[in-house]
């Protein structure tokens, strides 16, 4: 054993630049290290801010119990069954009101939302990826005009330290902020609902402690799940507010960091 620390009862994972390599796929190596974390008895757990249309492709790696924790803790999705399983939202007049004193404070940001399975987002919100199916694109009011799974904020020309710093004291307490990517983005949650949160919620429905816990992580929005868990590891290539957060480091992503870690654990 590697740490003076007793084995773990889950394993909770994020996934872009934690446990899938650059390209997307988890390695052959990693998913051994799964198998032998789960073959021990340990419950492994996907900590994602994807949404869960994101998840499918990854079904065949989730643990027999199929579910992960997404959309930053905002959802508890089933991959196995491809249902939701659970919800903590954003009420739309909250959203609405964070969206506009955001739009007030930094004029041009723009606006996306995940709700349950389906994205929508504002025409001037430029996508990095392909719209999925069922997209919804549309005005704001129209948007927001339900809870939302958690709310995207973009903006095309504010350098990103700026416009995190701004926005995170804009929104205040009238919502959780966080993010995931060097680029001017922040990702709004429903008050008091992280990975972290979700995460000690699904633990305490098993009598399972946060010292039973070991958690991994690379960027801001995994920071107080690296501070909840026991044991936390941020990867070589974290975001130093990840490094802050975390007890220990381990390998890159691409190096299979966390197979590492998880070898010495339970091989």
């Amino acid at each position: 054993m590697p740490f003076d620390v007793p084995q773990p009862r889950v394993v909770a994972t994020d996934l872009d630049g934690t446990l899938l390599r650059s390209d997307g796929t988890v390695s052959s190596r990693t998913r051994e290290a799964l198998r032998l974390a789960e073959d021990a008895g340990a419950t492994v757990v996907f900590v994602t801010g994807r949404p869960p249309r994101w998840l499918d492709i990854l079904a065949d790696a989730v643990a027999g119990h199929g579910v992960t924790i997404c959309a930053n803790g905002a959802l508890v999705y089933d991959v196995h069954r491809r249902v939701l399983i659970e919800q903590h939202s954003l009420d739309g007049q909250v959203a609405m009101e964070v969206a506009l004193a955001l739009r007030a404070a930094l004029p041009g940001v723009t606006f996306a939302i995940e709700r349950e399975l389906v994205y929508g987002k504002e025409s001037a919100f430029q996508n990095r990826w392909p719209l999925p199916d069922g997209a919804i694109e549309a005005e704001l009011d129209v948007l927001l005009a339900e809870p939302v799974a958690k709310m995207i904020a973009r903006h095309a020309s504010i350098p990103a330290p700026e416009f995190v710093s701004k926005g995170v004291a804009v929104v205040g307490d009238l919502a959780s902020t966080t993010y995931s990517e060097s680029a001017p983005m922040l990702e709004i949650s429903a008050l008091g609902i992280s990975k972290a949160s979700t995460l000690a919620a699904f633990c305490a429905e098993r009598g399972i402690a946060s010292d039973e816990v070991v958690a991994f992580g690379d960027m801001p929005n995994d920071s107080l799940m690296l501070e909840w868990a026991g044991t936390s590891f941020a990867m070589e290539n974290a975001h130093p507010d990840a490094v802050a957060a975390a007890g220990h480091r381990c390998g890159r992503n691409d190096d299979d960091g966390v197979a590492q870690v998880l070898e010495r654990f339970f091989a």
